[in-house]
């Protein structure tokens, strides 16, 4: 049977959204299976239109969502005093999404001037649903303890005390920078100077409500990383003109600087992610943007006021750094006054279609939630655990937090590799070493805006390779090596970073964002040499896919493997998925299932298949099978009847790299997923390759997968 939570805000202002996100993807961590409702549509806009919450869940997320009645439907409802054949419609739509979801959460109204209704409709709701009730809170302008008592006074409204379907409250936005109304005030810019941050400790509040009734689930601080708006979404909110578009989609905006005094007060706001506001007949302000554009700070952007146009001379000066640097641009007519006025109006809610946003929406909220509630909500319900995405990198980063191993990363000095050590210290994924000169490492990291902590070390190539001269002649005297010969490879950090892994200084090594593949495989290779057990060296991609994660293997190393070979890279796949979580059902593909074609293709599939499943009978393995007969059940029903993989595989083994590595960029691009990966497998020690094209988040998830790999 399914549970159903309610989540009532007590007012306006809360955060319903990022709560109800949050909420969502730590259940989902948990391998629970979520349906989601909000059974009242409540834009801000109080049009007839989805509401945010529901839409980010549609686009974000593989969930069941129930339709929500458009807010005129139910006020009409109301208003007749038909409150109960709105609440029939609403506990028919919830029927439905028990079906197919253990856990159903449920987003209600909004309380606001025009809303005043919506406490007696959520009371309604939830009872109509036999839900459980989190009430949301944010703090206004009241103390921890003035707090708890509006809390408590709201509480009692939905039964308090004696409703044991009360399950807590969640409090968000705590220390927000707020106005005198209570209104919360993000420091955006020095016009909210006079909008100060509390500075209460979360500890004091669980202790104030340890003797309370209501029992604090969460206590979320205010993060001013979760509203770093794009910069498009400013320019459209001003209807300002693009100058330079540059990465006018990717840039955020973290701080706003009215360049209104003298250029050397206002140095010290040239940072990343700081929009700066100027007149364009301020020379001196678009000259000191561009020399810092060109040195590498990620301004957020540049907004030209008055309506004035830049000067053609200072216009043919900059243009080289704002071209080549990324900046946008972007010009409006108004005053500096009327702007600031406008930034003031700016909507702060996540947009629908900010991906990246509403990750670290979902991520940070997630974070904040008491684990044994959650564990407690997750352990009533009886399904089978399944392995989601959100499940899966949730288990990566606790594995790798457990592990505490040490990577290295040899191109040390580069942008989103110094990023991802950044993050990977401040989650405990892994102590990361930075294989650069510390200058060049220190000045990329404070470009970016990056703080490199605890956590991190930065270790000079120069100071150290003569450490590892001779130790790599001796690995390599049988092919020739000299001492000369050895101290020129260690020029390349890849071989001097595997030479510290040989040496077990490190627990793991992994490269690739600005080196090839073959850069990366060919030292470790050489040194660090195959398992015991293993010929060959193969890689596997995890695909994860909005319900459920695959592995697809090999599609980065072997380019045309040998029937022996294939046996091997399947039997390595399929450990390597059992290892992470994932029950291994590998599918051989083809380009045909079973008997029905030939050749000489086909047979090498057949071959290897007969090989893996003769050296490894306690792994379920078929082939040949053709893609679609290896994922859907229909077709594998009438192509295999009788395979005990077909229509529920999990390991995909290619035939060749062609084939794997095509059909993963294929898959990845087209459905626009996730793709962690390529992990290699059959080292001795663990080392994995980047795509040149990699993300910060995947490199993050890569550190986590050899540190997980470390250990095994």
């Amino acid at each position: 049977m399914s549970r159903t939570i309610i989540l009532i805000p007590i007012s306006a202002g809360v955060g319903l959204t990022s709560v109800s996100l949050g909420l969502i993807r730590s259940l989902e961590q948990k391998g629970a299976k979520i349906g989601f409702m909000k059974p009242i549509s409540q834009p801000s806009t109080d049009e007839d239109k989805l509401d945010r919450t529901t839409s980010i869940v549609r686009t974000s997320t593989a969930l069941e969502t129930a339709e929500p009645f458009m807010l005129s439907v139910a006020e009409s409802l109301i208003g007749q005093n038909q409150s109960d054949v709105l609440l029939e419609k609403i506990v028919e739509n919830h029927q439905q999404l028990t079906k197919n979801n253990e856990i159903i959460i449920v987003e209600g109204l909004i309380p606001t001037r025009k809303h005043s209704y919506a406490n007696s409709i959520n009371y309604e709701i939830a009872q109509a649903l036999d839900a459980e009730i989190i009430l949301v809170a944010a703090p206004a302008t009241e103390t921890p303890a003035e707090l708890k008592e509006r809390i408590e006074a709201a509480a009692s409204q939905f039964g308090g005390k004696n409703n044991p379907n009360l399950l807590g409250v969640v409090i968000n936005k705590f220390n927000a920078p707020i106005d005198e109304t209570g209104r919360t005030r993000p420091d955006l810019s020095e016009i909210f100077d006079a909008y100060q941050h509390s500075h209460n400790n979360s500890v004091e509040v669980y202790k104030l409500f340890e003797k309370s009734p209501i029992k604090v689930l969460a206590c979320i601080p205010w993060n001013a990383e979760l509203i770093a708006t794009r910069v498009v979404d400013l320019v459209n909110h001003l209807g300002a003109a693009i100058i330079n578009e540059g990465e006018i989609t990717s840039r955020r905006i973290r701080g706003i600087t009215f360049c209104a005094r003298t250029l050397p007060n206002m140095v010290e706001h040239f940072r990343t992610g700081s929009l700066l506001v100027t007149s364009a007949d301020r020379p001196d302000v678009l000259v000191a943007a561009a020399l810092a554009a060109s040195n590498g700070i990620e301004l957020g952007g540049l907004l030209l006021t008055g309506g004035y146009r830049i000067d053609s001379q200072i216009k043919k000066l900059c243009q080289p750094s704002f071209e080549g640097s990324g900046l946008p641009i972007f010009r409006i007519e108004g005053n500096t006054w009327q702007t600031a006025l406008t930034l003031q109006s700016f909507n702060l809610e996540v947009p629908v279609d900010d991906k990246e946003r509403i990750e670290n929406i979902k991520q940070y909220t997630s974070q904040q939630f008491d684990a044994q509630f959650i564990d407690s909500i997750v352990a009533a319900s009886s399904r089978l655990r399944r392995l989601s995405p959100p499940a899966f990198r949730f288990q990566l980063t606790e594995l790798a937090r457990n592990a505490k191993k040490r990577i290295v990363l040899p191109e040390g000095d580069e942008p989103r590799t110094i990023k991802a050590a950044a993050l990977c210290a401040e989650r405990g994924i892994a102590e990361c070493v930075l294989l650069a000169n510390p200058a060049d490492v220190k000045r990329v990291a404070e470009a970016q805006g990056v703080q490199l902590g605890q956590g991190i070390t930065v270790i000079d190539p120069a100071t150290v390779r003569e450490n590892y001269v001779d130790r790599l002649v001796e690995l390599r005297k049988n092919k020739g090596m000299t001492e000369e010969a050895a101290r020129e490879q260690l020029e390349d950090t890849v071989v001097l970073g595997t030479m510290m892994l040989e040496a077990n200084e490190v627990d793991g090594l992994v490269s690739g964002a600005v080196h090839t593949t073959a850069n990366t495989i060919r030292p470790p290779m050489q040194i660090i040499k195959t398992a015991p057990g293993n010929s060959i060296v193969s890689s596997i991609f995890f695909m994860l896919l909005p319900d459920q994660v695959l592995v697809y293997g090999d599609c980065a190393v072997n380019p045309d493997p040998t029937a022996e070979q294939l046996a091997e890279i399947a039997i390595q796949s399929a450990d390597s998925a059992k290892a992470f979580g994932i029950d291994p059902k590998v599918a051989m593909i083809s380009y045909s299932t079973g008997t029905s074609g030939s050749g000489a293709d086909v047979e090498k599939v057949k071959e290897a298949t007969r090989i893996a499943q003769e050296k490894r009978p306690d792994l379920i393995i078929d082939g040949p099978l053709q893609y679609d007969a290896a994922v859907m059940e229909d077709v594998a029903r009438s192509k295999a009847p009788n395979s005990p993989v077909a229509g529920k595989a999990t390991v995909f083994i290619f035939p060749d790299l062609n084939t794997g590595n095509t059909t993963y960029k294929a898959v990845q691009r087209s459905a626009d997923l996730v793709s962690i990966g390529p992990m290699l497998q059959g080292m001795r020690k663990p080392v994995n390759d980047l795509s040149r094209g990699a993300l910060v988040d995947d490199i993050v998830y890569t550190i986590a997968l050899t540190a997980i790999q470390a250990t095994q």
